[in-house]
């Protein structure tokens, strides 16, 4: 009788535990991992070098040499750059009428708890499943695309004596010709009725994508309940979104403080609408005072990150958990 031979495969290579066949045999020749690899691991840093670097450029670097002039007598134009110190800081803090433009601020602080409550409102309603309610988030976030410059020059015109707004409050009866922006009560109030409309679209992007994020499941339960939708803003919606309206409200109070174009455009800081962005820019450009215009962006640029600090110290990030 003759005997065959049988033939046996070898044996499968052992792979380490927890480690699957497919990912051992992701091995380069020499036996390290892949992710071992030096390319592998300085890939992730080249793809920051560029955004690092225009960072860099583009925003430390300014406010470094903003700092570095604050301290010198630079008129924007010499080449001479002298030494002073804290000359201008000095000047600056020695001057309170340089400080009581921020009043002006209180108006579009107003203007943007109303844009925060008219973009939350109109969040929540066209959440829900509504008739064109894609057109109507279309409107609403269409005068936050429009240039800031082209709607200081509309709003003028809507302003302006025996203007758009005049002709259509006569049709209703009222008087014509109001100097709108006449007054510091009245041109304020305007000017921080414009920033409303201008703004309310980019709160209102902010509230609907937190209120999208929100799962389905919570509401279909929430409606099995008999909730009403006041129900389920309040314990649904409200408490979920409370991240993004501290974001609102940090941006409310920094974009209050450092209010520009549209004052600047439609007045140029006449008639008491002067806010502390104008004041420095016109020592920069009109008087030439370009390191007492780099110390008031400086204090700005202080100010706003104290408030910042304080208001996530006051109400700091919660980890919200409905699911």
């Amino acid at each position: 009788m003759t005997r065959t031979a049988s033939t046996a495969s070898p044996p499968a290579p052992a792979t380490e535990p927890g480690r699957t066949g497919e990912q051992a045999s992701r091995r380069a020749p020499d036996g390290r991992s892949w992710r071992n690899r030096p390319m592998r691991r300085v890939t992730p840093w080249l793809f920051l070098i560029a955004p690092i670097a225009l960072l860099v450029t583009f925003t430390y670097v300014p406010v470094g040499n903003m700092i570095y002039y604050s301290f010198t007598d630079w008129d924007g134009v010499s080449p001479d750059r002298n030494f002073v110190g804290t000359e201008n800081y000095t000047e600056l803090f020695t001057r309170p009428e340089l400080f009581r433009v921020f009043a002006v601020s209180l108006y579009y602080l107003a203007a943007s708890v109303v844009q925060i409550a008219i973009a939350l409102y109109f969040a929540t309603v066209l959440s829900f499943d509504l008739r064109f309610r894609n057109l109507f988030k279309g409107i609403l976030f269409f005068p936050y695309l429009i240039n800031g410059v082209a709607i200081g020059f509309v709003f003028l015109y809507f302003f302006q004596d025996g203007g758009t707004l005049d002709s259509v409050l006569s049709w209703f009866g009222a008087g014509s010709d109001h100097a709108w922006l006449g007054s510091p009560e009245s041109a304020n109030t305007s000017l921080a009725g414009v920033s409303v409309w201008r703004f309310t679209g980019l709160n209102f992007v902010l509230f609907l994508g937190a209120i999208q994020s929100i799962p389905g499941e919570l509401y279909e339960a929430a409606q099995l309940d008999g909730a009403s939708r006041w129900q389920q803003f309040r314990h649904i919606i409200a408490p979920s979104i409370r991240p993004v309206l501290s974001l609102s409200a940090i941006l409310a109070i920094s974009g209050s403080l450092s209010v520009f174009e549209i004052p600047y455009i439609m007045t140029g800081g006449a008639t008491g609408t002067s806010t502390f962005v104008i004041q420095t820019v016109k020592f920069a450009f009109q008087f030439n005072k370009t390191g007492l215009a780099s110390a008031c962006a400086v204090v700005l640029l202080v100010i706003i990150l104290l408030i910042t600090w304080i208001q996530r110290r006051l109400v700091p990030d919660e980890k919200v958990d409905l699911v």
